[in-house]
């Protein structure tokens, strides 16, 4: 078994020993949908003594359809994010599009992710790197897990040891994604914490045409699973009403079926550790 190295991000840590969580709406709907989210979130990881980092997008550049709705941009988006950090004292965690959005982006979060199409980009990668944050990799749909050696070697070079790579599944032919649960011990090979993204993994991309489909039901099949493998952490966007949210509706996790799905989670990872 290999031995990664331990990612703390204030009192969430992903390492061998323990499992980090992170968790919130896919995008930034408005000020009072996040500062809500956030709140009722921390009330189900205070309860169950399960810290995490709130997850929200500023801007979803990669939207299958010009007249999606991408979020409300940087400005706004970071002054919600602040406001949430805060008010609700949790960490944070959005991605950013270019290397020029790196430094701003670092001044308010604690994890800078890089988006699963961009992961290959070095430009992007080494500007994430320098501005000193932890840096989460969404491993790209088309990448296998060994060539994540090469993207975690330019995070590397570029000055930055807290890494965490997030596995979210490979496309499989048109329209599908599968998860490879060989993927997670693969990849902790090269030193860092594995998280793995449970509702990113049921899209079905595109699916819908102008939209991207999904299997919001095997979520909580492909978060148990990959616990049992050994992954280091969990991702999941969550929502209070998933069927009316601007972005990734299908697949979005019910905010009142959460509580539950981590008590389960809890109780395989006791078991298998």
């Amino acid at each position: 078994m290999s031995i990664v190295k331990k990612v703390k991000v204030k009192s969430v840590v992903f390492s061998d020993t323990s499992l980090g969580l992170i968790a919130g709406p896919c995008v930034i709907e408005n000020r009072e949908h996040s500062l809500k989210m956030a709140y009722e979130l921390k009330v189900i990881s205070d309860k169950l003594n399960f810290p995490f980092i709130f997850k929200s997008s500023f801007d979803k550049a990669n939207r299958s359809s010009i007249s999606s709705f991408r979020g409300l941009g940087i400005d706004e988006g970071l002054s919600i994010l602040s406001e949430v950090k805060k008010e609700i004292d949790v960490p944070i965690i959005t991605d950013i599009h270019d290397a020029s959005q790196a430094s701003i982006v670092g001044e308010v979060v604690d994890v800078i992710q890089i988006p699963a199409f961009l992961s290959r980009q070095t430009d992007i990668l080494i500007a994430a790197a320098k501005t000193g944050k932890v840096v989460n990799i969404k491993k790209g749909q088309f990448i296998s897990p060994w060539d994540t050696e090469h993207i975690i070697e330019k995070v590397v070079e570029s000055g930055c040891k807290n890494i965490l790579i997030t596995e979210r599944g490979t496309q499989f032919g048109y329209n599908n994604l599968v998860s490879d649960m060989r993927s997670i011990p693969i990849i902790q090979e090269y030193g860092y914490p594995v998280v793995f993204d449970a509702t990113h993994s049921a899209q079905l991309p595109g699916g819908m045409g102008s939209y991207s489909g999904g299997m919001r039901e095997m979520i909580p099949y492909l978060a148990k699973a990959a616990v049992a493998v050994g992954c280091n952490g969990l991702f999941f966007e969550v929502h209070d009403n998933p069927q009316k949210s601007k972005s990734d509706a299908a697949t979005q996790y019910l905010l009142d079926n959460f509580e539950e799905l981590l008590v389960q989670i809890r109780k395989i990872y006791e078991s298998t550790r």
